[in-house]
């Protein structure tokens, strides 16, 4: 079968198209500025790729398509969309597709919540790879020990980072609903995508519609303590529930990262990420993969072997004594565990939050009143508030002269750059290239030597 898709370079349309591809499909695409790194990734696959939604599509590169595969970037007035509806050709859904063609008889271990998605399905396909179950996965980021985003080996194993973002045009509900996962994990919950949906209850039902699919015989793993996950649990479930977290729960893991089931000492979590927050994701990762029938300590010995995620802490690059680290943090929750593991790597060394407030939530400044407190462990912040209707500067006065805020890229660079001191640490954090701060920072500091 020869699949189009429609916005193949997102991160999720772009593993979909691999996993088509490894299942023996033709497959083409299109996007808008076709864009690496998933444009790169893609075309090592030999998939071609057309740049744009020009119509003319349908006659020449997927002039004999079986199916096109629509991506959420896609919406009514695109005009290739408009061309396939017009002409009355199939269509269907990223999501749809994958459970209607791979998911069936897999056991699906899904990672839902507002954080941690990616670093935590990474960890758990890591996991369950080191213990010899080659999982197929399919994730919104790349795994430094996979080096790829998702991947097809007819393993009885799925690991998908089950996000909320609405499916398609011509459905609205949450992509998740359609992966029907055996073990579940519910990460956390809180208002984000403030473009799509109204408050935090409409969220939550979206959480509860996923939690109905879990069968009977599955597991639902669920970060203690938080009370929008709480309020989706009393809403009705139907499977075995565990929870995770720092005390008083089937599993728990300490600040030294001892890890505990049932109360029972389990072992010692070494990870090379800082942070509370990816001990808990490792915790999450951990007992996904014991309901999968990995050992707890296997799991813990092959979390000491898991290298990161791309974009998430990972350092860029050092130079004149400056490391410049890049954070795909945009909520302020996420932004300041960010700088708390940073701190927590190292607490007495300089910190320099660089931000974007690219993402639609934040663009609306839904969060803006939020924004100062989650950088208070910053010793110096640059805000790039190009594109942003709101007061930046308004919204950082509680930092005091600790921040500025900018307009131009060149004059942020040229300012991070002439106050940065040897020792320093720069993290950049933003959902999207930025400009490509990061590597213009690291040539304006070398060029100083």
């Amino acid at each position: 079968m020869h699949l189009h898709i429609l916005g193949i370079c997102g991160t999720f349309m772009g593993g979909i198209a691999a996993i088509a591809r490894a299942n023996g499909h033709a497959v083409t695409g299109c996007d808008a500025a076709v864009y690496p790194p998933m444009s790169t990734q893609l075309m090592s696959l030999g998939i071609a790729m057309a740049d744009g939604y020009d119509p003319a599509q349908l006659d020449t590169l997927a002039c004999d398509a079986d199916l096109f595969v629509v991506g959420n970037v896609v919406s009514r007035g695109n005009p290739l969309m408009e061309a396939i509806l017009d002409r009355g050709l199939p269509f269907r859904s990223g999501p749809q597709w994958l459970h209607d063609e791979i998911l069936g008889g897999k056991w699906v271990l899904a990672v839902a919540g507002t954080h941690g998605k990616t670093t935590t399905a990474s960890m758990l396909a890591h996991i369950l790879d080191t213990a010899g179950l080659a999982p197929d996965f399919l994730i919104g980021g790349i795994p430094v020990n996979f080096g790829v985003s998702a991947r097809s080996t007819g393993s009885r194993c799925f690991v998908i980072e089950a996000d909320e973002y609405d499916t398609a045009f011509f459905d609205k509900r949450s992509k998740f609903v359609h992966y029907m996962p055996r073990t579940l994990v519910l990460n956390n919950l809180e208002y984000d995508h403030a473009d799509i949906f109204p408050d935090l209850a409409s969220i939550e039902t979206q959480f509860h519609h996923l939690l109905r699919t879990v069968p009977s015989i599955g597991k639902v793993l669920v970060r203690a303590g938080d009370a929008a996950l709480e309020r989706v649990l009393a809403r009705g479930r139907w499977s075995a529930v565990e929870r995770f977290g720092s005390g008083g729960c089937e599993w728990t893991v300490s600040d030294g990262g001892e890890v505990r089931f049932n109360g029972e000492h389990a072992g010692l979590l070494r990870l090379a990420q800082p942070g509370q927050h990816n001990r808990l994701n490792a915790l999450a990762a951990l007992a996904a993969a014991h309901h999968a029938g990995v050992p707890v300590a296997a799991g813990l010995a092959a979390l000491a072997g898991f290298r990161g995620v791309r974009r998430r802490l990972e350092l860029r690059g050092e130079a004149d004594g400056v490391a410049v680290y890049d954070d795909f943090a945009h909520h302020p929750t996420a932004i300041a565990s960010t700088l708390a593991a940073l701190r927590e790597a190292d607490a007495d060394r300089p910190l320099v939050a660089v931000l974007e407030p690219r993402s639609n939530t934040m663009k609306l400044g839904t969060m803006k009143d939020d924004l100062a407190a989650s950088l208070a462990a910053a010793d110096r912040v640059h805000c790039y508030a190009a594109g942003v209707g709101w007061d930046a500067a308004g919204a950082l006065a509680p930092l005091g002269a600790r921040a500025s805020i900018h307009s131009d890229l060149d004059e942020l660079v040229e300012a991070v750059a002439g106050e940065a001191r040897p020792g320093d640490r720069i993290v950049v954090m933003s959902n999207g290239g930025f400009g490509g701060v990061q590597e213009r920072l690291l040539r304006r500091l070398a060029d100083r030597i």
